[in-house]
């Protein structure tokens, strides 16, 4: 995993609480939480934040790369929750330069503000060109008061795009980059751009996935929402975790209806409770 890790200080109306975050820290305790081999090259301070950040990681198994503690200061992203459970975000956060990480992995992922602010996102691109990885899986987790004018984003996202055999987007993030259109128009641009595998997540209305030949609508789960931190997260971590015993090459149908179904209960148990709490094994039935 390659990405921020954060403090979420979220605020609900009635209380502020601070909770670890970060898109790509959130996927790899998720993948940590399944039992999976994890580790995380990201950027935090050696500072109170900073610790509670890797005090938390740590707790779920995640290995966080030496490295990682490179930051002068940790990155913030303040929440706030409405009363349908919808968090919006203010952001206090930097993204600086690396070195593209030694070691092999089967999969890689990356996404949300790493993928780009700079000067980060270019070192991230060009981790992602130099790997040997088996996949590469990206989740643009577009935050628009961070990435700069659409254009420019839009070129960043395709050149992400092309690079990633998995791409998972949300509505609102197919939304705000082919305003112009539909949900299954978007899915099929991007597919054009290379990826053997594109997941739209629709919220409350399920999520859609689709290769070049198959394509499936799973429907959601229903759930009394808490909030829904963590949910697209946690929906990413299932899917790689599927992607460990599958790979994306050549999916039939049956087999994206059970990635599916399985990330989409995942995700109703973050979004059921407060914070990206991402479910352990025992809460899955997995082993």
């Amino acid at each position: 995993m390659i990405g921020e890790a954060l403090i979420d200080v979220v605020d609900d109306g009635s209380r502020i609480v601070e909770h670890v975050g970060g898109s790509p820290a959130n996927v790899a305790l998720g993948l940590g939480r399944r039992g999976v081999s994890v580790g995380l090259l990201t950027q935090v301070a050696d500072d109170l934040r900073g610790r509670a950040v890797l005090e938390h990681l740590s707790g779920s198994a995640v290995h966080v790369l030496p490295a990682s503690l490179s930051a002068s200061r940790t990155s913030v992203a303040a929440a706030r929750i409405g009363p349908d459970g919808h968090a919006e975000y203010d952001f206090d956060v930097r993204w600086d330069g690396f070195e593209s990480p030694a070691g092999t992995a089967r999969i890689v992922h990356t996404g949300s503000i790493a993928a780009f602010m700079e000067p980060g996102a270019t070192a991230v691109r060009q981790a992602l060109a130099r790997t040997q990885a088996e996949e590469i899986t990206f989740d643009p987790n577009i935050r628009p008061d961070l990435v700069g004018d659409r254009p420019h984003t839009v070129a960043a996202f395709e050149l992400l795009a092309r690079l990633a055999t998995v791409v998972k987007l949300s509505d609102e993030d197919a939304s705000w980059l082919y305003p112009a259109l539909s949900a299954e128009s978007a899915i099929v641009t991007v597919l054009e751009l290379g990826p053997r595998l594109v997941v739209l997540t629709l919220g409350a209305e399920g999520a859609i996935l689709a290769t070049r030949t198959e394509r499936v609508r799973i429907p959601a789960v229903s759930i009394d929402a808490v909030d829904t931190i963590g949910a697209g997260d946690t929906f990413m971590a299932s899917l790689i975790h599927s992607l460990l015993d599958r790979g994306s090459a050549g999916l039939r149908q049956e087999e994206l209806e059970a990635i599916g179904q399985a990330a989409t209960r995942a995700a109703a148990l973050t979004v059921s409770r407060a914070g990206a709490d991402l479910p352990w094994a025992r809460e899955l039935d997995i082993v």
